[in-house]
């Protein structure tokens, strides 16, 4: 049994069985969305090996909840930018940048789900004042968006190629660049330390 302030424990079998330690039950990729649904901790190991493989069972249930009728919540734009990652020099910071823009949104869901729940039965008026703030977050994530794409130019210090192997942009002189770039850094700077103020607010 774990403790009370450990995850729970599922292994996972070669027969892909997966088994709840907490409850000494079998349990479904459908029992394990719940209890993430339901805030409970847990880690999934190879029963064979003990390895961690917790991310790829979630990455399953993803799978899963996304092939029912009426769940696809991932568009696909969003799929055909998330794959054109792999592989990029800009990978390793996708993952940070999503946890954030899930954190932010997280922090406001509650206030959305208690304005959602009145909606039925408003006045038109009403139901504008219930879209200001999710426009609002529609703007906090294009916001956001536009940022991580400046970084992006950032780590990118040459501009694509053309099929006939010419630059796809006239080349800047070389002081040029150079000066510039501090300037660049230091806006990047400023709007990191200002995506943090408005995420501290928020919390």
């Amino acid at each position: 049994m774990a403790a009370k302030d450990e995850p729970i424990i599922i292994k996972k079998y070669a027969n892909r069985r997966l088994y709840n330690t907490g409850t000494s039950t079998y349990v479904t990729l459908e029992d394990l969305a719940e209890m993430v649904k339901k805030g409970e901790e847990f880690t999934v190991q190879d029963a064979k090996t003990g390895d961690d493989i917790t991310h790829p069972v979630l990455t399953q249930i993803i799978f899963e909840l996304e092939n029912k009728d009426g769940q696809n919540m991932l568009p696909i734009p969003f799929l055909r930018q998330l794959i054109a990652f792999y592989g990029d020099q800009m990978q390793m910071i996708v993952p940070s940048f999503l946890e954030q823009s899930m954190i932010a949104f997280s922090k406001e869901q509650e206030r959305f789900r208690e304005q959602m729940k009145g909606a039925l039965g408003k006045s038109p008026l009403d139901m504008m004042k219930i879209a200001t703030p999710i426009k609002a977050l529609e703007e906090q994530t294009r916001r956001n968006m536009e940022m991580f794409q400046n970084a992006m130019r950032l780590f990118t210090p040459f501009p694509p190629v053309a099929s006939n192997g010419s630059s796809a942009a006239p080349a800047e002189p070389a002081r040029k660049e150079t000066s510039d770039k501090p300037d660049d850094l230091q806006e990047l700077k400023e709007q990191i330390a200002a995506m943090q103020r408005k995420l501290d607010t928020m919390s």
